[in-house]
Formats: structure tokens, sequence, C-alpha cells
């Protein structure tokens, strides 16, 4: 009994998803309460993790589920953005008629499917948190039913999502029938008897893997699907997502494979280095704002990868504050995203952005803040998350690594550079309007704050992070 205290985060999210179900059928119009009843089982949720002991190293249900700190680390992460996914959102749905009961417990149940990814230790327990977390973001991307784009956005990630489980699943099974096992920890002890042959087993579930955080060749669904999802919706598949993929893919290669580091490391490599340079150049072109953020989060996702290339809990420990600081910049890019509605109508080009300093200053500023941070310029939270990845990668003399991940970071900087030209130097255009929410104006405001202060006392986030071990 006193191990199931541990998972009264899952148990509490899960009974509060069926409760607000019910709510939400026998009570009409109550869309605004399930929404705020949402954000409070987040912020209970978040209680509950913080109170039991960071420090517990846990293998409950016969070492299928883990909890310790990396664990409870990213579940935090994970619920800090479903809390400002819904509180920025709820103005934005209305306005496009599509505030609706579903859409608050479709992110509860998919923030449950990643707590279950965050924590398994095990590959039938992990599939099953990934299904859950992808059958709600199926529903979610085609939430807006009425858009053409929106209903494109929500069949091509479901059709290329059932192709990567797919791949995945082939490769878990692959991994049992040459271990007998689908035990993180059982299957280190077998290869540790030097039993190989689990190559293609690797390969295929990293495919799925790398599906899941857009990460190039395995890229192609995101543009479309960032860009014809509702706004608030891709807020949320730029960043929850990720992070439970991220911890998988740590948990993954770390815990069963680490040993055989030699057959998956070159893969990692070649993802990161393939999503660095691809998602520099790619972005150039674009005109549309959640078009370029979705090559932009397929060059950081090269980025946090770099970090797990080095076989080192370093380089884990930078990939996860790299993660933690790009979810920050996610918030603030999306709130000032959110801010330009004019007549009604929310405006997603990169011409909009027009004079946007003359009108907007404020706007402007953090929005110059949040692109300078994504560029990686000093002294910003930005270049502290790229310079932690890149001393992980120095550090074990991958020079190759670290200097394409900097000139690809020259690259990226022009289409960032161009926004704000666009926005301080071409002629203004009409005014958006400016009855923004609390919740939007409070999340920009402190995104903006910790990005541009985080140089003062950066070595608090390095602290916690620092306490996070795999095994």
């Amino acid at each position: 009994m006193d191990k199931l205290n541990f998972i009264y985060p899952e148990i509490f999210i899960s009974l509060s998803i069926m409760f607000l179900l019910i709510l939400g059928v026998f009570k009409k119009n109550s869309s605004n309460l399930i929404n705020n009843l949402s954000i409070l089982t987040l912020i209970g949720t978040l209680v509950l993790i913080f109170n039991h002991p960071f420090n517990t190293n846990l293998n409950i249900f016969n070492g299928s589920y883990k909890i310790d700190f990396i664990s409870s680390y990213m579940k935090i992460l994970t619920i800090l953005s479903g809390i400002f996914v819904l509180i920025t959102s709820s103005k934005f749905l209305k306005i496009f008629k599509i505030f609706q009961i579903e859409y608050s417990i479709l992110i509860l149940c998919s923030i449950l499917g990643m707590f279950v990814m965050i924590s398994s230790n095990d590959l039938i327990v992990f599939y099953i948190g990934l299904e859950l977390q992808s059958l709600s973001l199926y529903v979610l991307a085609s939430f807006n039913r009425d858009n053409i784009k929106s209903s494109e956005a929500g069949l091509k990630y479901f059709v290329l999502s059932a192709l990567s489980s797919g791949l995945l699943l082939y490769g878990c099974s692959l991994i049992y029938g040459f271990t007998g096992t689908t035990n993180f920890n059982e299957i280190s002890n077998i290869i540790n008897n030097n039993q190989y042959g689990l190559t293609f087993g690797i390969v295929f579930i990293l495919a799925g893997l790398a599906f899941k955080i857009s990460a190039v060749p395995f890229h192609m669904w995101a543009p479309d699907v960032y860009e014809g999802s509702p706004t608030s919706v891709t807020l949320f598949f730029a960043v929850a997502p990720k992070i439970a993929a991220l911890t998988v893919f740590i948990r993954f290669l770390y815990v069963p494979f680490i040993n055989v580091i030699e057959q998956w490391q070159l893969i990692i490599v070649f993802l990161s280095i393939a999503s660095m340079v691809f998602g520099a150049i790619a972005a150039i072109g674009q005109k549309n704002l959640k078009r370029l953020i979705a090559y932009s989060s397929i060059g950081h996702m090269g980025y946090a990868l770099a970090g797990l290339c080095t076989g080192t809990i370093e380089g884990v420990q930078s990939s996860i504050l790299y993660i933690s600081i790009y979810l920050v910049m996610n918030f603030g890019f999306f709130s000032c995203l959110f801010m330009l509605k004019r007549n009604n109508k929310y405006h997603e080009d990169i011409d909009d952005l027009s004079g946007l300093s003359k009108n907007h200053p404020l706007i402007a500023l953090s929005l110059l803040i949040i692109l300078f941070s994504l560029a990686g310029i000093p002294p910003l939270a930005g270049f502290f998350a790229k310079f932690y990845i890149f001393k992980a990668v120095l550090e074990q003399s991958m020079y190759y690594l670290a200097i394409i991940g900097l000139l690809s970071t020259v690259i990226a900087a022009f289409y960032y550079l161009r926004v704000v030209k666009i926005m301080y130097f071409d002629s203004e255009k009409e005014k958006f309007d400016t009855d923004y929410t609390l919740g939007l104006k409070f999340t920009l405001s402190l995104s903006t704050i910790l990005i541009l202060f985080y140089f003062i006392y950066p070595s608090k986030l390095v602290e916690i992070v620092s306490k996070i071990n795999i095994i």
C-alpha cells in the first residue's frame, strides 16, 4: 500500500478525468467550469508530486514503473505545460466557437499518458502511455472541425503516427524475441551476458521515438500539423509530447542499452545533426509563424539529442536543462501569437508583424527577447541552454558535432533576426486588439522575465538538474 502513495498523481488525474467527463455531460454549458476545474486538477497533481521526496528511487509493479528524480522533474514540466495551455487558450477557443468540455479533458488524458511514458521501465507500459497520449492528440489536432486545415492536420498526424507506432511495436517485439523480457533492467542484465543481435530492435524503436519528437527524417508531419491545428493545440504539441518522448529516449538508451552504446550512438548522432541542419535551413523560406516554429522545434530537438549522443550523465542533464529552457521560450512565443488578434481574427503570417514595435512596443520587445533567446544569443537563457549542450559534447571530444551545432545556430539566427527586422523596421499595419486575458499577460511577462534575467542566477537550474541520475 505504501508504494501506491507514489502513484497518487496518476490516480488523482485518472479519477478527475472521469469526474469531469460525467460533470460535463450532465451540466449544460459547463466548458468554462470544466476548464477551470482541469487547471485545479493539474495544480492538485503538482502538489501530490511535491508531496513525496524527490530523492526516491523506487520500482513498482514488478519493476515496470519507476518513480525517481527524473520522473518527478519531467512530470512537473508536463503539468506546467498543461496549466499554461489551459490558461492561455480559453479566449482563443471561444472566438473559434470550439470551447467545449472535451478540450480540457483530452489535454488531461494526454498528460496522463505522458505520466505513464515518463515513469515506464518496461516496453509494454511505455507503449500503453504512448497510445493514450497519441489518441488524445489525434482528436486535439482536428478539434476545429469546420477548418479544412485542422481536419487535414488531424488526419496526417493520425496516419503517420500509426505508421511510427507500427515501427515501434515491431522493434519491441524484436527485443522481446531476443531477450525474453520487456523490462528495461532485465534486458540490461541479459545484454551484460554478451547476448547481442538487438540492433534491429533498437533501430525500429528509435525511429518510432524520433517521430514523436519530430527529429529528421521523421519530421514530415510537424509543419503541416503545427500550421493546421488550433494555435492552442500547436502550443501543446510544441512542448508536452517532446518532454515525455525525451524521457523515454533517456530511459531506453541509458538503462537497457548503455553497455552497447556503439550500436546506437551513431544513430542518435545522425538524428541530431540532420535535425539541427535541416531545422536551420528549411525554416528560412517560411512565411507562417507556426510553420516557422515547427522547423525551429525540429532544430531544437537536434540540440537536445546532441546531449544524449555523449553516453554520459552530464550529457543527459544538459539535454533535460535544454528542454526546460525551451519550454519557457515556447510559452513566451505562443503568448505573443495569441495577442496577434484583430477584429476577432488571429494573424499567423510573419508579415502581419510588420511595424509591431510602433503599435505594440511591449509585445515587440518581449518577442525580440524570446527570438534572440531561441537563436542562442547571450546573455539570454537560450544561450545557456546551448552552452551546456556544447560543453557536454566537447567533454567527450565530439568536436564535429559541436562545430555543426554552432554553424546551425548561425544559420538559424538569420530567420529569427528577419522577424525582428520586420517588427522594428517595416512600416506599421493596423493595430491589434488589446483585450488580452490576465492569464495571457501573466504567461508572457513571466516567460520574458525568466529568459531575460536567467543569467543572474543560472546555477539554480543546473543544481536541480545535476541531481538527476538514470540508474
